[in-house]
């Protein structure tokens, strides 16, 4: 493969395949959407509580952990899990190589699923409860390498029950001139408090872009390049993401101010590879593999003002307790 976009998702989606198959395998037995909690054990403080997918022994239990640093480990078993508006969407495995998006309501009664087309990779709800977002790798859909991996990204509005399959069917614009690509893919949903406009990843040939879209319109418009995986913060005036950075290219977190348009790096955040999740207007969490392979949680200020915190150690998929 020509362009390192490409190469990456390869790369990326394969690891991915493996991680899922090798840590999936006991939730083919598993009993599913049980809400009782185990004992807790203790970790480190965060500003606010964190809910997470526990990958200690490949179980991926949903758990939480308090904002005094107590952790609770669930039965849920999820591969993305997020939160939000009493709303809780679970990507998980259903038989070996298939996957479905689970929506839970507050009570933990389920809602919806959905049959999902490839491997999770990033799960969202909007702010209010009401938007549901999904991406997943699906092999042998590539444009540019028969056999490759893509991304596909999914909006589920529990309002009115309309699925979006792919936004792949969404009219776009690059720099201002209507969209004519072929190679595309779109990933990372990040949706506003108005449940309609909302971010993402654009990502074709060797170039990514931030885009900002409206569900009801079914368009997309392009607002920078080199950004993926936003996450558009809680007062609605900025989005974090990831991008190409540093001596060795290793993706950073950095957070955009959507009014100045002023962009600023978190320190530390080096070899992240995730959709960031604002715990509070000021404190953002991701997740990033430690040396030697194991997954932690980290929280960094907003504001780049320190070095990030450890939260939760073996441990993926934040987002706000919700």
């Amino acid at each position: 493969m020509r362009d390192w976009l490409v190469r990456n998702r390869i790369v990326v989606g394969v690891v991915a395949m493996v991680l899922v198959v090798a840590g999936g395998v006991t939730y083919v037995v598993a009993e599913v959407g049980n809400q009782g909690k185990a004992a807790a054990e203790p970790g480190t403080a965060s500003s606010t509580g964190v809910r997470f997918v526990d990958n200690g022994g490949g179980r991926n239990l949903v758990s939480t952990m308090d904002a005094a640093g107590n952790r609770t480990t669930g039965t849920m078993q999820c591969l993305r899990v997020y939160t939000a508006g009493g709303t809780t969407v679970c990507l998980r495995l259903t038989l070996p190589g298939a996957y479905e998006a689970a929506v839970f309501d507050s009570t933990g009664a389920q809602l919806r699923t959905v049959p999902l087309p490839g491997t999770p990779s990033r799960a969202r709800v909007s702010a209010s409860g009401k938007i549901v977002s999904w991406t997943v790798f699906v092999t042998g859909d590539s444009y540019l390498s028969p056999g490759g991996f893509s991304t596909r990204t999914g909006v589920l509005d529990l309002r009115s029950g309309t699925l979006t399959e792919s936004l792949e069917t969404f009219a776009t614009s690059i720099d201002g001139a209507p969209d004519k690509r072929q190679n595309e893919n779109y990933w990372g949903v990040t949706v506003a408090t108005d449940d309609n406009t909302f971010y993402a990843t654009l990502g074709s040939g060797d170039k990514t872009w931030l885009v900002k879209g409206d569900l009801r319109a079914r368009t997309m418009v392009t607002v920078r390049q080199s950004a993926e995986c936003p996450s558009l913060s809680p007062d609605q005036t900025r989005v974090a993401y990831k991008k190409r950075g540093g001596r060795l290219g290793t993706w950073q977190l950095f957070v955009l101010d959507l009014a100045s348009g002023k962009e600023i790096e978190l320190p530390g955040s080096d070899g992240v590879d995730d959709q960031a999740a604002w715990l509070t207007d000021s404190a953002l969490a991701y997740a990033k593999v430690q040396q030697g392979g194991e997954p932690t949680i980290y929280e960094s200020a907003a504001d780049a003002s320190g070095q990030p915190r450890v939260l939760v150690r073996g441990a993926s998929s934040p987002s706000p307790v919700g």
